[in-house]
């Protein structure tokens, strides 16, 4: 007797343990952890993620503003998150590794999606429009003033004046392969050690306004350079590659959830360039939230 109701009690055990797994899959079917890099447009672009999924019945946790390409991408690879944007210059170069860029848009997001599922198990989903390349700024008037329009006239200028120009980069940019080094090796000059400053990337744009930087690495959809009337130098040798951003998944998470492809397209031609340099203006010099500027903007296209 003992025996059986020892075997009773397992079996109920078990059977409750069943009923508790089955809850626990029910209740994660359908949520996804949305991540995102810890600058504006990034945070942007996360929120824009979590309100078109939950729109379309998913239920999200915010992950976003994790850190750089690599914490984000790590994230990914450890299924700490589900979903983020990448930019495909940027695994082109810093994730894939090649050596030469690509500045066709849709050579290069094919070229990523194909090797990035082949080597990594990653889906890279439809790619926005708008590119959001690297660029060198200044002020308006200093550039003026200068002569400076392009790059290889900021080259002329360094090489004559070593020391006239406060060249302000983030640590990334510095170290990327499509980043400070390899740019000065393009269009032949170098910032002596002792004029280069390393800073968040938002102090770059300050720092720049209020005239402590003379020149800074920044990104084209940035809103500040409206905002602080800066002028992006031409990047005149076509150094730095496209950066359509696209939001990445592993396989299993793509496998399981194949309406993500008709979730995002929907954004495709909606986010260009302009739109997102209006978006990133919000935040950035309006102080919007990024959540609300994601959900506004959505709302105004009909996406939400």
């Amino acid at each position: 007797m003992h025996n059986k109701m020892k075997l009773l009690a397992v079996a109920l055990c078990m059977l409750l343990a069943a009923f508790s797994l089955k809850s626990c899959g029910t209740a994660e079917e359908g949520h996804l952890v949305v991540g995102s890099k810890n600058f504006t447009e990034q945070r942007i672009l996360g929120y824009i993620m979590i309100e078109l999924l939950e729109n379309h019945g998913f239920s999200c946790r915010d992950s976003t503003g994790l850190g750089g390409t690599l914490v984000a991408r790590n994230a990914l690879e450890n299924r700490q998150i589900d979903i983020y944007m990448e930019y495909t210059g940027t695994a082109l170069l810093t994730i894939l590794n090649h050596d030469t860029p690509i500045t066709d848009p849709q050579q290069c997001y094919e070229t990523v999606k194909a090797e990035d599922l082949e080597k990594n198990d990653m889906v890279w989903l439809p790619y926005m429009s708008f590119n959001n390349t690297y660029c060198l700024l200044m002020q308006r008037e200093e550039a003026e003033r200068l002569g400076i329009t392009t790059l290889s006239d900021l080259s002329a200028y360094v090489k004559a004046n070593p020391d006239a120009i406060a060249f302000g980069t983030n640590e990334e940019f510095y170290a990327r392969p499509d980043g400070y080094k390899p740019l000065q090796e393009t269009y032949g000059f170098e910032f002596p050690d002792r004029q280069i400053r390393k800073m968040a990337p938002g102090l770059l744009y300050q720092g720049l306004r209020d005239g402590q930087l003379d020149v800074a690495m920044g990104f084209a959809t940035d809103g500040r350079i409206k905002g602080f009337d800066l002028v992006v130098l031409e990047d005149d040798k076509n150094f730095f590659p496209v950066y359509n951003p696209a939001p990445v998944v592993h396989r299993e998470i793509a496998e399981q959830y194949p309406e993500l492809e008709a979730i995002f397209i929907q954004l495709g031609e909606k986010l260009d360039t302009e739109t997102m340099t209006l978006l990133n203006y919000q935040v950035d010099v309006e102080r919007k939230s990024p959540r609300n500027a994601a959900a506004e903007w959505l709302q105004s296209v009909d996406l939400i």
